[in-house]
């Protein structure tokens, strides 16, 4: 089997830098030392010393595809396979091949050389790089379309950088070494300016140098191996959402500063239940501090902090780890065993450990105390009295059978007790009453009697395993306790959650649901939610001489809170409302923000319109009068009466029609302005209806007309209504099919008149039927006589301006047929 062949990439932070001139110059090494090398397809761009140090190479020639008429060249796949070298070399790995080529990418080509079993030596530029495009087009404002994903250049056997400083790019590219003398300033002031090759040097090293890490990883991976390699410090600051993590994270940072180009990596260990306390704020605030410092923030999950903690460290290749002094005092430290300090550092092996004193070590500046048992003090106090009165009257029971053989009922008995009195009240009293209870079966139950001395050995043993055994079902039923109470707050908080959430989606004022909320889900006096000075919203009675604890809200605002303080599983909760609080500002915002756009929006689709449709309809009337003009100038004394009549019919035809339509764009924007002049009088319907007809020229039999002779006058302008009926009128002739003529009826109705204008047409839409009346809108028109959609849209504007209505309904035998109303009687202002 043909093991697979071996790529080698160069790679260039520009075009220019050298990368196919270095790749031919590798070809003439290679073939000097006896190589098999062709060069499968190159790009040499005219640029001469590329073309000349082509000599000597053995060129595969390339394939012809024909592409809608042209004729482009692209890679020979099947002559390079045939061909079977040692070594090709392949420029542009990034290329997109010709529409019909056998593949779509040019490193589509390549690996499929590569399974031949034929090692390839190809070019990339960093712009080219998927990961890479967008932070490219964002330094030098160009859009690259042609990608490659960074797997394909990452599995490649050797990546090198040709590298060239942004100067001498610039001196070669002014040279006219790059570019033709046509595109130098161009390019200079563009793509090659110093500031955006700099930027790109920087970003192809750091992604080489990402490359190299990666690669260590897999290797250190590959092999086991656990132990640091120093290749790069590697700092671990382990934050536990304390007061001290800023300056853990201070300290890491000039720790890893130190060495030059050291990585800080923040950690936070999470408990496997999520019910370890913590104060999320803190959190936040120091992963945005871990960011400002240039360092990344990780959060991990584990049951055991010290080995999650080292787990990570060893993972990550770190060299250095920070952690803080404890928190607890002394005392507490002397009580519970040795901390996370002494373990990270007993497991740490060679990372170096770091631990950081700061204010709050050693139990300073604790917190108030705040009992958060995990069963309630009325339980507790319960418990205290269960143990107090039943153990006298257990013993009153038992008294009577004392023997020497009922030691092993009576412990039992009293077993049974410490399980009834922990399940009742908890730990606490379930240890006073097994100690309470143990001294009670040594001094009453144990020989020799009414003393605390125990004379027989196994009575030692039974009483000892008595303690141990209450002792372990004490800590059995508490931490049952404690985890059914975690799980009744989740079930809470996720249900309070779901109440904000749905409170928010459903609409209304979502501030001032959440306010509320929040004052009733932990119980406080009030809560206030203020942006700047002013008071936005408010829950609950505010006294003015509580201290509130206030609560950023993002950037737009703080919330108050009047009350008692929270816990930390309170404030879990509230930073997750706090962030529900800030989304809905935020939406709110955007809302505001798209009321104020939506009618500059709309304007500019006007103007848009406007531009498209005018640029047009002028070009056209204008074009046809200068032709005519023209002509008439040119050719005066060739041309016969008939001609020059045609002629001169044209162009006042046109510069007619551009007429009307400036008057009818002067016209829209006066409707628009609401300054149309109107002049009100009484009209009657037959003296406006011939005058139309006269306008549209309408032949006998084209247009069927339908007005009763009794039809009251109407209150309008005359000479709008005029105009509004011709629009109307004309728009129904240009729809109505041969032989299916347009009708103009009238009606009186409830104090108004309705003029219909009916065609058998194609129709509107009912989704369409409001839209038509925009301007600049044309419904199914195509050809150039339609004009530019102003007509029914001047025609509402003066039904409007009149008083009365224009409304667009179906025809019953289809089409559309348009209903102008005017009132009737109406006196004239």
């Amino acid at each position: 089997m043909t093991s697979r062949g071996r790529l080698r990439v160069l790679l260039g932070a520009a075009p220019g830098v050298g990368k196919t001139y270095l790749m031919l110059e590798e070809g003439h090494r290679l073939r000097d030392l006896g190589k098999d090398v062709v060069v499968a397809v190159v790009e040499t761009h005219e640029r001469a010393a590329t073309a000349a140090i082509l000599d000597g190479l053995e060129l595969v020639p390339r394939k012809a595809v024909e592409h809608r008429g042209i004729t482009l060249t692209e890679l020979d796949l099947d002559a390079v396979l045939a061909r079977h070298p040692q070594i090709a070399l392949v420029d542009e790995l990034a290329h997109t091949n010709a529409p019909g080529s056998a593949n779509e990418k040019r490193w589509h080509d390549v690996g499929v050389i590569l399974d031949a079993g034929i090692d390839v030596i190809s070019t990339v530029n960093v712009q080219h790089i998927e990961s890479l495009n967008d932070v490219v087009e964002q330094i030098t404002g160009v859009p690259q379309r042609e990608t490659i994903p960074d797997s394909i250049v990452r599995s490649a056997a050797q990546i090198e950088v040709v590298d060239l400083t942004p100067q001498s790019l610039r001196d070669r590219l002014a040279e006219g070494q790059v570019y033709p003398a046509a595109r130098i300033d161009a390019a200079l002031s563009n793509y090659f300016r110093l500031g955006n090759l700099t930027a790109l040097r920087e970003l192809t090293l750091l992604w080489l140098a990402d490359e190299v890490d990666s690669s260590l990883q897999r290797y250190r991976a590959e092999h086991g191996i656990e132990q640091k390699w120093e290749a790069r410090e590697r700092v671990v600051v382990a934050l536990t959402g304390g007061p001290e993590g800023e300056t853990l994270l201070r300290r890491g940072a000039r720790v890893a500063a130190r060495s030059g180009s050291g990585e800080l990596l923040a950690v936070h260990v999470a408990s496997q239940d999520g019910l370890r306390e913590t104060d999320p704020a803190a959190l936040a605030a120091q992963r945005k501090l871990v960011e400002e410092l240039g360092g990344t923030y990780h959060q991990v999950v584990g049951t055991n902090t010290p080995d999650a903690l080292v787990a990570f460290a060893r993972a990550s290749n770190a060299t250095q780890l920070v952690i803080g002094v404890s928190r607890r005092s002394r005392l507490t430290a002397l009580l519970t065993g040795s901390g996370v300090g002494s373990t990270v550092i007993r497991e740490s092996g060679d990372i170096d450990v770091h631990i950081v004193s700061h204010a709050a070590a050693g139990g300073r500046h604790l917190p108030k105390f705040r009992r958060t048992g995990a069963l309630s003090v009325r339980r507790r106090v319960y418990g205290f009295l269960l143990a107090l009165l039943a153990g006298p009257l257990l013993t009153l029971v038992l008294l009577p059978i004392r023997s020497a053989d009922s030691l092993t009922t009576d412990a039992l008995s009293y077993q049974l007790l410490v399980v009834v009195v922990a399940l009742v009240g908890g730990i606490w009293p379930a240890l006073f009453a097994a100690v309470l209870s143990g001294l009670t079966l040594d001094f009453i139950f144990v020989s020799p009697y009414f003393t605390l001395t125990i004379g027989r050995p196994t009575h030692l043993l039974a009483l000892g395993l008595y303690v141990v055994i209450a002792v372990l079902v004490s800590v059995v039923v508490d931490q049952a306790a404690r985890r059914t109470r975690s799980a009744a707050r989740a079930a809470a908080e996720s249900e309070l959650l779901a109440t904000i959430a749905g409170g928010v989606i459903r609409g209304g004022d979502a501030v001032q649901a959440l306010v509320s909320r929040t004052r009733e889900a932990f119980g406080l006096r009030a809560v206030r939610f203020t942006a700047g000075d002013d008071v936005q919203t408010v829950d609950g009675e505010v006294d003015p001489a509580d201290v509130p604890t206030t609560v950023p809200v993002g950037s737009r605002g703080t919330l108050e809170l009047f009350g008692d303080d929270l816990q930390a599983a309170d404030r879990r909760l509230l930073a997750v409302i706090v962030t529900q609080l800030d989304a809905a500002l935020e939406h709110l915002d955007l809302s505001s923000v798209a009321q104020e756009v939506g009618p500059l929006e709309a304007t500019d689709r006007v103007r848009t319109a406007l531009l498209a449709a005018v640029g047009h309809d002028l070009r056209r009337p204008l074009a046809a009068a200068t032709a005519a003009v023209t002509s008439l100038r040119s050719a005066a004394g060739r041309l016969s009466a008939r001609d020059k009549s045609e002629l001169l019919e044209t162009a006042e035809v046109s510069l007619q029609g551009l007429a009307d339509l400036l008057t009818n764009l002067l016209d829209v924007s006066r409707v628009q302005a609401g300054v149309l002049a109107i002049s009100l009088e009484t009209v009657d319907l037959e003296d406006v209806l011939p005058p139309v007809l006269d306008e549209l020229a309408v032949r006998p039999g084209e247009v069927v007309i339908d007005v009763p002779h009794d039809l009251p006058p109407v209150s309008a302008d005359a000479i709008l209504l005029r105009r509004a009926l011709v629009n109307l009128l004309s728009n129904a002739l240009r729809y109505s099919p041969e032989g299916r003529p347009p009708r103009v009826g009238a009606s009186a109705f409830g104090g108004n008149v309705e003029i219909r204008v009916s065609d058998c047409g194609p129709g509107v839409p009912d989704d369409r039927k409001e839209e038509i009346f925009h301007p600049f809108q044309r419904v199914g028109d195509t050809d150039n006589s339609a004009g530019i959609g102003l007509g029914l849209a001047l025609t509402k504007g003066f039904v409007e301006g009149m008083g009365g209505e224009l409304a667009a309904e179906d025809t019953p035998a289809g089409g559309l047929t348009m209903v102008l109303s005017l009132p009737v009687e109406r006196v004239a202002p």
